[in-house]
Parts: structure tokens; sequence; C-alpha cells
């Protein structure tokens, strides 16, 4: 057969098969991937996009308690499992065209909501916890997309391409929180709104114009919808809701759902809240560092310069989605068994070393500044081996189940993965950084083990 005739002139393609090479449309799974891909770094951007504005509402002039802050840093992260609880069934109901070009354009509302009610200090709490649980529109693509495209590629090939997609989508989350600060700042992109005013320690009041932090993003959205709808196909696979919940009689579902929490779990759940944790241990959330508000807010400890935290916030998940892009070929050539084990032992170590930087000492500027270095170098330490985590559990998962089931797998715990940003805001908000930490640490022993002997050893039951 040629690949013209596995094609059908409509959406749904037709005897499709990556595995024969001979029929494979290898530019049509190409530009498949190519095409979610750049729809899904949009989808992130708006999920991530309330991270990367939070931290910023009180100095311009909200006044939430730094409780209430972490609830609406961690809303996204619970809408988000949610979402991908649906989004993992689409892909053989829909179709990729379908799901890709609707979802792209359902990133709009959310996108839209936080410029509009970013500009006036006016929003009651209710209306942008609402803002942020849609928010997770965005995370919730994930497990719909993702399936999608294995469906586009042979076993061999799935580990850098889901690499590939999984990577550069998450490159959306550093980018909105990278480009913010400099975008807040250009009056000529205001196309919409009036400006603001920000107050920030030790500084002069500064005009910004925040809501192009969001505005910028729409137009890209409506282009994703539009390349999609025009661009993509879709391939038949036949499962229909309740034929995908086979998947929970396997043990390794559950199994790899608990290694991907550690690896995207804490990406994720890290990538939302680093800001808020970085202002609330060496920023101007600290009391025993920064007193008054506002403008009349003076540094107590002599010397130390309270660091801004936009200015580091993406360098986390810069350094995650970066790990996930370049290891995800390494995973294709030695299985992605063995770089789990590496990140989760990786994971261990960054932890530990962390703990001791999450109780700052504040007796001077020198003890704050070493604290602060090491946190920030732990904390990308941690972003780096889950980043690791994060390329190889998804070269696992294809070659543990058959075609249909894997694509399932991927949605599923991705979706519990997600959640990960709602249970790091309520740990640290609950039991403290230092007792959420140390659950990090057994968490990842645990998934140490699990690797060792289901996947990773020599004469392991499933090697991946």
């Amino acid at each position: 057969m040629s690949k013209s005739t596995s094609q059908s002139s409509g959406e749904w393609l037709q005897s499709w098969d990556p595995e024969n090479e001979a029929t494979w449309d290898k530019p049509l799974a190409w530009r498949t991937l190519w095409v979610t891909t750049f729809a899904l770094f949009l989808a992130f951007a708006a999920w991530f996009l309330p991270s990367a504005l939070i931290p910023k509402l009180n100095p311009l002039g909200y006044s939430f308690t730094t409780s209430e802050l972490y609830w609406m840093a961690a809303m996204p992260g619970l809408s988000a499992g949610l979402f991908r609880l649906v989004w993992m069934v689409l892909p053989p109901i829909m179709g990729t065209r379908k799901m890709v070009a609707l979802t792209s354009l359902l990133l709009v509302f959310s996108t839209l909501g936080w410029g509009v009610r970013v500009q006036e200090p006016t929003a009651p709490y209710w209306e942008l916890m609402v803002l942020a649980f849609l928010a997770g529109v965005g995370g919730g693509a994930f497990s719909g997309f993702m399936p999608s495209t294995s469906y586009f590629f042979p076993r061999s090939k799935q580990g850098t391409a889901l690499g590939l997609q999984a990577g550069i989508g998450n490159f959306g989350v550093s980018a909105v929180q990278l480009l913010t600060p400099y975008l807040i700042g250009f009056s000529w992109l205001a196309f919409f709104g009036s400006s603001q005013t920000i107050s920030m320690p030790g500084k002069e009041a500064q005009e910004v114009w925040y809501q192009n932090a969001a505005f910028i993003w729409i137009p890209l959205m409506v282009i994703a919808a539009i390349l999609a709808w025009t661009m993509l196909k879709s391939v038949p696979i036949k499962a229909n809701i309740r034929q995908q919940f086979d998947i929970f009689g396997n043990v390794d579902t559950w199994l790899m759902t608990l290694l991907y929490i550690m690896t995207f779990g804490t990406f994720a759940g890290l990538a939302a809240q680093f800001g808020l944790l970085m202002a609330d241990l060496y920023g101007i959330s600290n009391p025993d560092i920064v007193s008054g508000t506002g403008g009349e807010a003076t540094v107590l400890v002599d010397g130390y310069a309270v660091p801004d935290v936009v200015k580091y916030v993406f360098l986390g998940p810069l350094v995650g989605a970066g790990a996930r892009v370049l290891f995800a070929p390494l995973t294709d050539r030695t299985g992605g068994a063995v770089w789990t084990l590496v990140s989760g032992i990786g994971l261990i170590v960054s932890i530990a070393f962390t703990i001791p930087a999450l109780t700052p000492d504040t007796t001077s500027a020198a003890t704050l500044e070493s604290g602060f270095n090491q946190f920030l170098w732990g904390m990308l330490a941690i972003f780096l081996f889950s980043g690791i985590g994060n390329a190889s559990t998804f070269k696992q998962m294809p070659m543990i189940f058959e075609k249909r089931q894997a694509g399932g797998v991927i949605g599923w715990t991705a979706a519990i993965a997600a959640f990960g940003p709602f249970f790091f805001g309520i740990g640290v908000t609950t039991l403290g950084p230092v007792g959420f930490y140390a659950i990090g640490i057994a968490w990842a022993v645990m998934c140490v083990v699990i690797t060792w002997v289901r996947y990773a050893r020599k004469g392991a039951p499933k090697p991946s």
C-alpha cells in the first residue's frame, strides 16, 4: 500500500500504521508534531500566566494575604489535573485536529480575563480564583495533545518525538515568566487599557502595563487554532471511554503514575510556586527582611539586596524544559528506565541540599546572600533532574504498554501529576517548606526502588 492510499481526503486517516516504514507518512507525522507543539507551548503559557502575575498583585495595589496568594497560585494546578482527566479521553473521540484547534481557542478566555483584571486592583478574590481555575485548561491540554501525537510515530521514535513536544511545550512556562517583566515596560504594546503603578521595596514607583503579559499571547492562540484546523489530520483509534479505562487493571499504570508524580509533579509544582516561595523566604514577603508596605518598605538587613523574583523565576522551568528536550534522544538509544533512576537519585540529593536554605538566616546580609544562593542552585538542580525524569518516563510508557493503552496511560499519569502546583501550594502552606520537601525526599526514595526493581535492573519484569 502506498502512502497516498493510507490517507483519506478528509480529516480521518485510513490504514495508518507508523510501524510500517513503507507506508508511514513521515512528513505528516512531523508536521503534526510541530503544529501541536506550538499549540502546547501556548497552552503552558496560558497555564502559568497566573504564576507570573500573582507575586505582583499586592505591589500593584491588591491586599491579599500570603495564604490567599498560595491558594490562587495552586488553583491552576487543581483545575489542570481535573481537565486532564477529560482531555485524556478526547483523542480517540474528537481526533487530533478538532481537539487541538478548539483547545487553542479555549485558552483565550482566561488569558483575556487576566489581561483585563490586572489593570485595576478592584477584582474580588473569587473572580481571580475563577480566572486561575480557567487557566488550568492550558494544563489539561497536555493529556490530549501528547497521546494523540504518539499515534503518529513508531515506538523507536516516540521518545524523541514526545520529548521534543513536551520539552518545547514546557518552555511556555519559562517564556511567560521570562518575558513578563519586559513586556510590561512597553507602553506601545498596551493596545487596550491604561497603565498601572507598581511599588517595590527601596525603589521608586514605576509605571507598568501588566496587561501586555496576557494580551501578547492571544493572537498566537488564534493562529494556533487556524494552523491546527487547516494542517492536521486525525488517526482513527478505536476506543470509547469505557474501553480506555482498562488501563487501570494494569499495575504498571499505577507505578508509572507514581514515577511521573515525582518528575512532572515536581516540575509543575515548583514552576507554579517558585516565585512566591522565593519572595516569602528571601524577598519582599519576608517580614524579617522587609517592613512596611509599598514604596515605604525598607530593607532591615543592611546591605542585603532583595531579589526581584521575576528576574529568577523563569530559570527553573527553563532548565527543566531544556533537560527534557536534550535527554529525550538519549532515552531512545539507552531506554528510559536508567534515566528515571538517575532522575530519582538526583532529586534526593538536590532536595536534601536545598532544605537548609528553606530557613533563611537573617542575622546578616552575608548569611542571607549565602542562603539565597544555596536556595537558587538547589532549586535549579531539582528542576534539572525532574526534567530528565520527564523525558525518560515518556520513553518508558510506550515501551511498557501497547499503543492504545500507552496513549491512555500517558494521559492519565499526566493528569495526576498536573495536580503538582495544587499539592505544592497546599503542602507548603500547611506543612511548611521544610516538612514538605522532606516528604519529597521520601517520595523520590520510593520511586528509585520501584524503578530499580520493576524496570531498570538486569532481568527486570518490564525493562524499558
